[in-house]
């Protein structure tokens, strides 16, 4: 099968939306002529034309408010927001308007609304350009945050999410665009809910987005010491599938939950609290946490590397269970 980056794999997707749905189309900074600053609607323009693919001013919140309108009506915008710290920016639109208005006007209408954007450290963006914010979006009811690991699930996430009826956060880890990984040519969708990596019996790491890849290259090195690692990729953190998690979970004894976000209030504290209240007789141990420590994301080199959680971290913690 043919191999595709994460940039190939979205922009393949969103040809199949466009291509299937005249009722879906795009609005961002830079999308139509540029392509983009994370570069994945590069050629969109020039396929489905400019009343469709729409560059706008730079206003965040002007750019989600118009979509949130836009999809009340029936159409399906797709935002593209450059990165997610601009949240910030919009921030109201998103927790005010877009979460509140399916469940204000009694589900009398719906909101198919995408927010693409980009999040995460590791390319020397600096700290207003890197952070790690899924956490803060989850907590809101009326939102679905998904992020996917890799090229398969970001084409097929990113159709489901499209042809939701709800507003759809979908963050992108700037560090994976380049990586590929096997993806079919035909239209296809995933769940949002967890996929198991690799199966094992002494202890379940579970992570999403940027942090599967390393849980797997700790789960190698841990096999080297005869520890078998279940490796979970949640790859949807509202809705949250906490069954695929407690039933590993319940086999292993012990978790391990890694991401690239802080550890203080990150979602890691949300799956450990879940795994803590309805599997707490199966845990042969304490839960552990990886994640970064709670400052601002470095822009030297030297020190964003420090920052960032790897695979040392993770086997670190799961050696703690054990």
């Amino acid at each position: 099968m043919r191999k595709l980056s994460m940039r190939q794999a979205v922009n393949e997707a969103l040809h199949i939306a466009f291509g299937s749905d005249p009722s879906v189309f795009s609005l961002g900074e830079d999308i139509a002529v540029y392509g983009g600053q994370l570069r994945c609607s590069y050629d969109l323009a020039e396929n489905f034309g400019a009343k469709r693919i729409m560059d706008t001013p730079i206003s965040e919140n002007a750019i989600v408010g118009t979509a949130i309108g836009a999809s009340m009506v029936g159409l399906r915008p797709v935002v593209e927001l450059s990165y997610v710290d601009f949240i910030g920016v919009c921030f109201d639109q998103i927790m005010n308007q877009a979460a509140k208005l399916r469940y204000m006007y009694g589900g009398r209408v719906s909101l198919p609304l995408v927010i693409r954007t980009q999040g995460g450290a590791g390319l020397g963006n600096g700290a207003q350009h890197s952070q790690s914010l899924e956490a803060i979006l989850a907590h809101i009811p009326g939102i679905r945050v998904v992020m996917p690991s890799n090229a398969y699930d970001a084409k097929g996430l990113l159709l489901r999410a499209i042809r939701d009826n709800n507003p759809v956060v979908f963050i992108e880890h700037k560090a994976l665009y380049k990586k590929k990984c096997e993806v079919p040519e035909e239209p296809y969708e995933c769940d949002y809910c967890c996929d198991l990596k690799r199966k094992g019996t002494d202890v379940t790491l579970v992570s999403y987005s940027s942090l599967v890849e390393p849980c797997l290259k700790a789960a190698e090195e841990l096999e080297k010491k005869g520890v078998d690692a279940e490796v979970i990729d949640i790859r949807s953190l509202e809705p949250f599938d906490a069954d695929t998690i407690l039933a590993s979970v319940r086999k292993t004894g012990r978790a391990v939950v890694v991401h690239e976000a802080n550890i203080k209030c990150g979602f890691g504290a949300e799956i450990a609290a879940v795994i803590q209240e309805r599997a707490f007789d199966c845990l042969k141990a304490p839960i552990q946490r990886v994640g970064a420590p709670n400052v601002p994301v470095p822009f030297a080199p030297v020190l964003e590397q420090a920052y960032l959680p790897g695979v040392e971290d993770i086997v670190k913690a799961a050696k703690a269970c054990l």
